[in-house]
């Protein structure tokens, strides 16, 4: 196990050593549009898919095959679609190297977990407090064929959002995925989580995200 361990280190040093010598995305918000173009907090539907779209990152959850089943939580670059264009799932640019592919082409049960506060907007709000938005997507990670017009279109949305994933090595194997959305789980004010399904959440038309301001921050 410790032998595993140390050749996965090993590879992942190398791996950030080779994106340092090529450059890598600067540390800041990917928000597309002001923070005044928040949805009203009671549209649920709108917000759930104004956050998944300006958000760049997040906590992708597997079940563990070498842990006997455990949660195991990475952090993950992801896009939803180009800019202003989202719609709503999220893909990701994933190696069998790390333990969230190998996980998931195992046992597809995964999550997403992404908090507003990674955008600027919540203010002086505590990430945890409910004024500070969260969404969790819950459903199946899949592997997308590699040659399908989908995968096209996922790594043209992929390599907009996060350029350095071009230049990621090909030795490496990259693959495209993308979370087949079953559930959500939104809190975005006091009272709990918001009532809200996938069609709704999928059908939510984008263009409201742009001219809807929220008046109850």
């Amino acid at each position: 196990m410790k032998i595993k361990g140390f050749v996965y280190c090993s590879v992942l040093a190398s791996f950030f050593l080779f994106g340092f010598l090529q450059g890598s995305v600067h540390g800041r918000p990917l928000l597309t549009s002001s923070p005044a173009a928040r949805p009203r907090r009671g549209d649920a539907a709108p917000f759930a898919r104004w956050l998944v779209s300006q958000s760049s990152w997040g906590v992708l959850n597997t079940i563990s095959s070498e842990w006997g089943g455990a949660p195991f939580g990475n952090v993950v670059s992801f896009s939803d679609g180009l800019p202003e264009k989202g719609k709503g799932v999220p893909y990701f640019y994933l190696t069998e190297l790390d333990p969230t592919a190998s996980n998931a082409l195992k046992d597809k049960r995964s999550s997403f977990t992404i908090s507003e506060y990674n955008l600027g907007t919540c203010g002086k709000a505590d990430p945890e407090n409910p004024t500070c938005s969260k969404i969790t997507l819950v459903g199946k990670l899949k592997l997308i064929d590699g040659s399908s017009d989908e995968a096209e279109v996922a790594r043209t949305a992929l390599f907009a959002k996060h350029p350095e994933m071009k230049s990621w090595p090909k030795s490496h194997k990259f693959q495209v995925f993308k979370l087949d959305i079953e559930n959500i789980f939104m809190i975005n004010w006091y009272g709990g989580p918001k009532p809200l399904t996938v069609d709704q959440y999928l059908q939510a038309k984008m263009k409201i995200l742009t001219f809807i301001a929220d008046t109850t921050a």
